[in-house]
């Protein structure tokens, strides 16, 4: 009888991460009333998308890059950081400026790091939460920290199935009974993958539901011609970037520093 506590965890594990999706999938649609429904008409900064595509790290990466650019800041293929010009233009340069340094050069990572976790960008986040486009810190687990945690659920219980297969049972009890009830857990995971997939797809842990509308329709204004190459970096990542220096430097931001 010990599949029958394998199949109790099974339920354990489905039951749990499905709540923890409807639960996310509620507090996602009671965010999506109020001042965004009002927001449909806001033109995303560039801030903005960064913030709502990929959270703050994704803010310092696109203003990095802008600095890089405009030939106020040079990102080394050695991936290191030097300010050029150390007059920032707004806020959240100059939190990137702050987190270099006051010796002007420091390694992109840690660059990085601090600067995502700068006063100014607390206050972006702060601006687009007030305003209904992002999840707030404190709405627990989001739609798509739910949805993986369903996918792992729907992973272990085949693996805790076929141990409970390959367990001795009693006479009077068939493997293919023992599987049957390991497929009902398994058919809800799935069941409930497929309803998120169709009701709440994108999942976002940064955008709500009117975030995530408005970064859709920022990319659809951009479907009808080339986008700029901050703005594939905002919604993307620096996995969109293309030049070999700047793609070097983000990939050596691990790198020890070598006299």
């Amino acid at each position: 009888m010990f599949w029958l506590l394998l199949l109790l965890l099974a339920w354990a594990f489905t039951g749990t991460a499905c709540v923890r999706l409807c639960l996310a999938a509620v507090r996602a649609a009671a965010t999506d009333t109020g001042p965004a429904a009002e927001a449909g008409d806001h033109e995303l900064t560039l801030y903005e998308a960064a913030f709502l595509s990929g959270g703050p790290q994704r803010v310092a990466d696109v203003t990095l890059l802008s600095m890089a650019r405009q030939r106020r800041l040079h990102l080394a293929h050695t991936g290191w950081a030097t300010v050029v010009d150390p007059h920032g233009r707004d806020e959240i340069e100059r939190s990137v400026i702050g987190a270099i340094g006051p010796e002007g050069q420091s390694r992109i990572a840690p660059v990085r790091t601090r600067a995502a976790r700068t006063d100014a960008v607390r206050r972006l986040a702060d601006r687009l939460v007030r305003s209904g486009l992002a999840v707030p810190d404190a709405a627990g687990p989001t739609v798509g920290t739910a949805v993986r945690q369903v996918r792992a659920a729907a992973l272990a219980v085949p693996v805790l199935a076929v141990i409970a297969l390959l367990l001795p049972v009693q006479a009077d009890t068939s493997r293919l009974m023992v599987g049957l009830w390991f497929l009902l857990p398994f058919t809800l995971s799935l069941s409930c993958l497929a309803i998120a997939r169709f009701e709440v797809h994108p999942y976002s842990p940064w955008a709500s539901p009117a975030g995530q509308r408005l970064l859709g329709a920022l990319l659809r204004r951009r479907s009808g011609a080339e986008p700029s190459f901050l703005t594939c970096v905002a919604l993307r990542g620096i996995r969109a970037i293309g030049e070999p220096e700047l793609r070097a430097a983000f990939a050596h931001r691990d790198a020890p520093h070598r006299e």
